[in-house]
């Protein structure tokens, strides 16, 4: 009941006598006024006045399960929600519930995560109250040699979403980060499970700093948050809900063409790379040239002093300007 009351709040635009919750949702006003009081209980701002009844006070940045399904608005990405105050990590969550046969478009949320998971095997700790911390279950049915191509995919739908919602320059650092004002604000990592030649499932973990005060030592150098970037806070639950709605627009254009033509415009107007000087470490070797942006396939495109074109698919790319050369 919480979630159809969530949602009614915040649907209407003045007061809500607990008459009419009563009369939608077939209960008493007993049971209306107890969950009022757990909506209250759990941080939500809620004015009641006698003759009028209930109003949502906006503002409050609260992440519940009832608040993210009373968010979420897209059409598969998100219906099948599982949420924890607090977890290990997302990932690992959907993996497990991957393995136990979880549909296509189930989205693990956590608060609050005390080992979450990195590139290269790197675990760090997510506080709760400050940050988005989701994975989502695609059940694709193309061939696994595409399935790298979502953490861009991915990017581009979360560069949308803080755009739409904030209006900052959320700029995608290849492969898998978002970075505003030259520093990391996101990462995303892609994990998958295959079978002979087709695709169990992959895993999709964002990791989104929102309303961060601050990063202790040499991290201060390198991260930062929308709300650090904004000069204010930033309420999680309509983010979360924007980044499962751009993600489904970006996946269906992505699937339709096999490839990712259809994105590479977009991708590459968004870039942190694009025409900038940038160092590959690659495991044979380490090189610099200019970045040109994507292809079809996801690859980097390097132009080198000697003026060869060399496609990155895997590896760290270091942005001067971004970072520095690190």
């Amino acid at each position: 009941m919480k979630t159809e009351i969530l949602k009614m709040l915040r649907e209407s635009e003045g007061y809500l006598s607990g008459q009419q919750l009563c009369e939608q949702l077939g209960v008493s006003r007993t049971a209306v006024w107890k969950t009022i009081g757990q909506l209250k209980e759990e941080g939500y701002q809620i004015q009641a006045v006698r003759n009028k009844g209930y109003r949502l006070v906006q503002g409050a940045d609260v992440i519940t399960r009832a608040e993210l399904v009373s968010s979420l608005d897209s059409a598969w990405a998100g219906s099948n929600l599982v949420y924890y105050d607090r977890t290990d990590s997302t990932n690992t969550r959907a993996r497990q519930l991957a393995e136990q046969g979880a549909p296509h478009g189930t989205l693990v949320v956590a608060d609050s995560q005390t080992a979450g998971k990195g590139r290269r095997g790197r675990h760090w700790e997510a506080p709760d109250g400050t940050g988005i911390w989701m994975t989502l279950i695609l059940r694709p049915e193309f061939e696994p040699q595409r399935a790298s191509m979502l953490t861009l995919v991915t990017a581009l739908a979360v560069s949308d979403a803080i755009r739409g919602l904030t209006g900052l320059e959320a700029s995608i650092k290849w492969p898998n980060d978002i970075v505003c004002g030259g520093k990391k604000v996101v990462g995303i990592l892609t994990e998958m499970s295959t079978e002979a030649e087709w695709i169990r499932y992959v895993i999709v973990g964002i990791g989104i700093n929102v309303n961060m005060d601050g990063f202790p030592g040499e991290l201060g150098k390198t991260a930062t948050s929308l709300k650090l970037e904004l000069g204010r806070g930033v309420k999680r639950s309509p983010l979360v809900a924007a980044v499962m709605n751009a993600f489904e627009k970006y996946y269906a254009l992505f699937e339709k063409a096999g490839d990712l033509s259809g994105l590479v415009d977009t991708y590459n107007r968004w870039s942190a790379n694009t025409g900038r000087q940038v160092r590959v470490l690659d495991p044979a070797g380490e090189y610099q040239g200019e970045a040109l942006g994507i292809d079809s396939q996801g690859a980097l495109l390097v132009k080198c002093s000697e003026g060869e074109v060399k496609s990155v698919i895997s590896g760290e790319v270091s942005v001067r300007g971004v970072y520095g050369y690190v």
